[in-house]
């Protein structure tokens, strides 16, 4: 019987890294008839592609009930074997989440590794998370994962000698089996995954109050895994965040500075992507980083226009961002990719634009002006010479477009944030 480990796609990443041929993986499916299991499948074979294998076949069953032991019925499982055989598969990837001892099972039963949705978007996870925060929001994950799941992965169960007290002749306890030892060291350090997480949580809240404080608008881009929101952010901010045609090229939050038509300044900030039945442990563990999204001032939905599922993307967007609490926060629906093609629906509402040439981009940013106007007015003032320290705000906390020096003082032509627009009220000047 083979053992399961939860390191097998970064050891096929390592592989093509080295220039050996790709780990071929055969993907199993059970459609009972809860959701789309074709669509299903298809990102499957794309999240297994994103982790450097090569998908060799696919074995799928239509039941009305699954198998206790292996979800598959035993034929079909039988035929998967043969399947792994015929095309020299060295993994097989099940469309779901399995339990311990179905992974067990089906390793003894198809004589490859076996491993699930869930384990196969850690792998992921794993590969690449790049910040402190990443990385521990990816092993906690993992460990909430392998909790439940010690026995049924082959943890070995060696016993311990307890330690006998009585003297020589003194029966010895059984001890604690190594089962229970693998429990209390993971329940351990998922305990201290949660307390670094917390401390890194209560920074971010910081940070999330600094810019509160200063009066800086959040924009956060939130959607579907590979629909292009750090291509987007690279073209509305001029930034070099990682991009690529991959699922789950970002796992990390990135901010970057955003300047609006208006000369308001604002943050955009660009989320992890969201799958279709993303596991609910993985949702908690990253929930910190999509709580950006629900501090946001406007929520940016990103879909791929090129895509036939992508109302279907958006569908999964606004179940998580529903679960976040971000339902009474200005939404904008934004079709990206619209160069390759353009199948969103006919709604003035949703904006086409493409992060590849530059399509609709204006048309974005004044939207996102419009939805913060009331955040930022215009004004023209005449500052005394003794009250240039105002000045210093307009440039701070607004955009200056002109700028006069004159007799009495000085001519400024800015927007400023809503708030500070008081300061000025005793300097305007009559237009």
């Amino acid at each position: 019987m083979q053992n399961i480990e939860l390191d097998f796609g970064a050891t096929a990443q390592k592989e093509l890294d080295s220039g050996r041929p790709a780990v071929k993986a055969v993907l199993l499916s059970l459609d009972l008839g809860e959701f789309d299991a074709a669509r299903s499948l298809a990102e499957l074979a794309a999240l297994a592609e994103a982790d450097g294998m090569e998908v060799a076949a696919v074995v799928q069953q239509k039941r009305g009930a699954p198998v206790a032991a292996t979800l598959l019925g035993e034929g079909k499982v039988a035929e998967a074997r043969l399947v792994c055989l015929n095309t020299g598969a060295q993994a097989a990837i099940f469309d779901g989440e399995l339990s311990g001892s179905q992974l067990r099972n089906l390793a003894a039963a198809l004589q490859v590794e076996v491993l699930d949705r869930t384990m196969l978007i850690l792998e992921i996870f794993k590969a690449r998370a790049a910040t402190n925060e990443g990385k521990l929001q990816t092993e906690l994950a993992e460990l909430r994962y392998r909790l439940p799941r010690l026995q049924g992965l082959g943890e070995a169960l060696s016993r311990q000698g307890g330690g006998g007290a009585g003297g020589g002749g003194a029966r010895r306890g059984a001890g604690e089996s190594q089962l229970e030892l693998d429990r209390r060291y993971l329940r351990g350090r998922v305990g201290q995954l949660e307390r670094r997480l917390a401390e890194l949580e209560k920074r971010r809240g910081e940070t999330r109050r600094a810019r509160v404080k200063n009066g800086v608008p959040v924009v956060a881009l939130v959607g579907y895994t590979n629909v292009g929101k750090s291509s987007l952010m690279n073209a509305l901010c001029g930034a070099d965040i990682f991009e690529a045609d991959m699922l789950f090229a970002t796992l990390d939050p990135t901010a970057r500075k955003l300047a609006l038509p208006s000369g308001l300044p604002a943050v955009l900030v660009d989320t992890v992507g969201f799958v279709s039945r993303l596991p609910h442990h993985l949702v908690q563990a990253f929930k910190s980083t999509l709580e950006e999204a629900a501090c946001a001032d406007v929520i940016v939905k990103v879909a791929d226009a090129s895509d036939t599922a992508a109302a279907s993307q958006l569908a999964v967007t606004d179940q998580v961002l529903t679960e976040l609490g971000c339902g009474s926060i200005p939404q904008l629906t934004v079709y990206n990719k619209c160069d390759i093609g353009a199948l969103a629906p006919y709604d003035p509402q949703v904006l086409l634009v493409s992060a590849k040439t530059g399509r609709g981009l204006p048309a974005l940013l004044q939207r996102l002006d419009a939805v913060l106007a009331a955040r930022v007015r215009p004004l023209e003032v005449l500052l005394p010479y003794d009250r240039l320290a105002l000045a210093d705000i307009l440039r701070s906390r607004g955009n200056v477009t002109a700028e006069e020096y004159r007799e009495n003082g000085v001519y400024y032509r800015a927007t400023v944030k809503a708030e500070d627009w008081h300061r000025f009220a005793p300097y305007l000047v009559d237009v």
